[in-house]
């Protein structure tokens, strides 16, 4: 499958085989991949929090207005974002290229986020968003299917898994094998409505 085909064929499913597993390999690839997603500076906000105890996952559910592939996937991944993470040792982010240049970002780094906490909360965000697409395509291109969510108590969730005051809760996606095939889709918008040349 390349890239158009997995793009095009990705559905969000909501029924999953919750007898499937996957291999610790194919968790550890997917997020591999996951983590190659672009973030500003290279700051990497995202932090993946992998739920595999069954009695977290039920306590999730119920959280979650109770949906079933919270438990049932094969994976039920929680994509947070460190609002902190440009202040946490920047220097590392740029390890490997010369002085000068992490010098410079290093310091563009502080002059970008210092008391901006608008800013620090939008780059986490797009950051574990790209990240989400790049897991639900990774995992298509393996042979699975995923949901992306957000129909979930914030507060409740981000108590169950301990999550630190300076993160907060993005989305879920869990992945696994579908039951059943996706549901026609509701209607594409059409291009010259969505896509602007220019201007408004």
């Amino acid at each position: 499958m390349n890239v158009f085909e997995a793009i095009e064929q990705r559905r969000s499913i909501k029924a999953y085989d919750p007898a499937h597993r996957m291999t610790e390999a194919e968790i550890q690839q997917l997020l591999s991949l996951a983590m190659l997603s672009p973030t500003a500076f290279n700051i990497q906000h995202w932090r993946f929090v992998v739920v595999t105890d069954p009695v977290l996952r039920h306590q999730i559910r119920a959280v979650s207005w109770n949906q079933a592939q919270v438990t049932d996937a094969s994976l039920l991944v929680i994509l947070t974002a460190d609002l902190k993470a440009w202040e946490k040792e920047p220097a590392r982010y740029w390890v490997n290229a010369p002085q000068p240049v992490s010098d410079y970002l290093v310091k563009a780094i502080h002059g970008y986020y210092t008391d901006q906490p608008l800013a620090q909360r939008d780059e986490g965000m797009r950051s574990c968003g790209m990240a989400a697409m790049t897991l639900m395509l990774a995992a298509k291109e393996m042979g699975y299917d995923t949901c992306p969510m957000d129909g979930f108590d914030f507060d409740a969730v981000s108590k169950l898994i301990n999550l630190p005051e300076d993160h907060v809760p993005v989305m879920f996606v869990v992945v696994g094998k579908a039951l059943e095939a996706a549901k026609p889709r509701g209607g594409q918008l059409a291009m010259d409505e969505v896509v602007i040349y220019n201007r408004f």
